[in-house]
């Protein structure tokens, strides 16, 4: 189905572009999360997305991978606007900031068991458990080594469990 939507999309239809932006619309929102606690950000990098993928989706070369190339645009987006802003941070709030956990929306227990993790690896969570990539996939989406993916999933499942011991 979704094949047939970016079929349709490349070729001028918008409804089918707003039908594939609905059926990713919680995946992206779930990926954004890992990089911001801000709701503003968050909008504003999906936006950013929706406005690029609609731009670009005659580029998109393999229906399949739709899905791979819109978090591709989405993570890209998220790297910039975070990168942006830690650049404009006044001096006197770093540090204070430090071992802060960030505030998800408050009916997702997922995003608060992952608030203990450090941003990048929430990232990695999010795409292996929340959307089920594959670490090759996860490996390409964020330029990172595969080894390296799996080593930040099972160093971040040994913290996990550390703090829920420690709540327990």
């Amino acid at each position: 189905m979704e094949d047939t939507l970016v079929k349709k999309a490349q070729k001028g239809d918008p409804d089918s572009f707003v039908r594939l932006m609905e059926l990713n619309k919680n995946s992206m929102q779930r990926i954004a999360y890992g990089f911001f606690h801000e709701e503003e950000d968050v909008a504003d990098v999906i936006q950013d997305t929706v406005l690029l993928a609609f731009e670009h989706i005659r580029e998109v070369r393999k229906t399949e991978y739709f899905k791979s190339w819109l978090m591709r645009i989405l993570i890209n987006n998220c790297r910039r606007l975070y990168n942006s802003q830690k650049r404009v941070q006044p001096q006197e709030l770093t540090g204070k900031e430090e071992g802060k956990r960030d505030v998800y929306p408050s009916d997702n227990d997922f995003f608060r068991m992952l608030s203990v993790l450090p941003s990048d690896s929430r990232v990695i969570f999010q795409l292996f458990y929340g959307e089920q990539f594959t670490t090759k996939e996860i490996s390409r989406l964020l330029q990172m080594n595969e080894s390296t993916i799996r080593s930040k999933l099972h160093r971040g499942k040994d913290q996990l469990r550390s703090s829920w011991e420690m709540e327990v």
